[in-house]
């Protein structure tokens, strides 16, 4: 049976943004199928098409596929109307200076977030859980956790319908677990993850808001559990939310 076009488009995107995921290393057709959920004889068909239009390349010594060389040149067309790390640099090094900590600068993207920038601190020890490119889910990690505490109660119920976190990240991101810490960061103003990715790496996150008044992106801070003692986690939560309603009314 042949395939339907929004379901070709879908299989596509979804390719498209594993391929993206496993950047600058490239991924063999097994792997990417198995990240992206496909079947492998899809993904190598659908790979081959993709290539013959410039959007996906392999490499003719290892067999790895790689975005294409037409992917860049239609993100530098978007970028006048997209990018905002431009703004949003000089706010995430501000940061890591101030706090010692690794800072970051996250955008949603549908049910997930892509981290868009990182800036090391000065504190020796870090944490390398988030990197430029990674996309989680929204509910995991602070950045995606603030996102989706500050969208609406109906918003919230539909990204539950949609999305089952326990799977893929167990108990700690139940349903019932994600929304007891949508209330905390909605009574703080800021989200926290204690460690729930990787043990002794702890982090914080603020909402940044477009001009409608839509949590699009979010700073947040990352290190090691001793950096983010109870002493400690109020000042920093201030300082990101400071700086995250200087860079909405920037974005705006």
């Amino acid at each position: 049976m042949e395939e339907q076009g929004p379901q070709v488009v879908s299989r596509v995107g979804a390719l498209l943004r594993t391929l993206g995921e496993c950047e600058p290393d490239g991924a063999s057709t097994t792997v990417i199928a198995r990240l992206s959920g496909l079947a492998r004889p899809t993904v190598h068909r659908l790979l081959t098409s993709l290539v013959g239009e410039g959007l996906a390349e392999r490499s003719s010594e290892t067999g790895r596929w790689f975005l294409g060389p037409e992917l860049y040149l239609l993100g530098t067309m978007a970028a006048e109307r997209y990018d905002v790390t431009d703004l949003a640099r000089q706010t995430v090094a501000l940061l890591a200076k101030e706090t010692g900590e690794s800072a970051f600068f996250s955008a949603r993207r549908g049910d997930q977030t892509v981290c868009l920038l990182r800036e090391d601190g000065s504190f020796p020890l870090r944490s390398h859980v988030l990197y430029e490119g990674i996309r989680l889910p929204l509910g995991v990690a602070s950045a995606g956790l603030v996102i989706l505490a500050h969208r609406s109660d109906r918003e919230i119920d539909g990204f539950f319908e949609r999305v089952d976190l326990t799977t893929a990240w167990g108990v700690s991101h139940s349903e019932s677990a994600v929304r007891g810490r949508i209330a905390e960061t909605r009574t703080t103003g800021f989200a926290v993850n204690p460690g729930l990715l990787v043990e002794g790496s702890w982090g914080i996150g603020a909402a940044v808001f477009d001009r409608h008044g839509s949590p699009e992106w979010a700073l947040s801070l990352t290190g090691v559990e001793s950096r983010f003692r109870p002493d400690r986690l109020p000042g920093l939560g201030a300082r990101l939310l400071d700086q995250a309603h200087a860079l909405s009314r920037l974005l705006a």
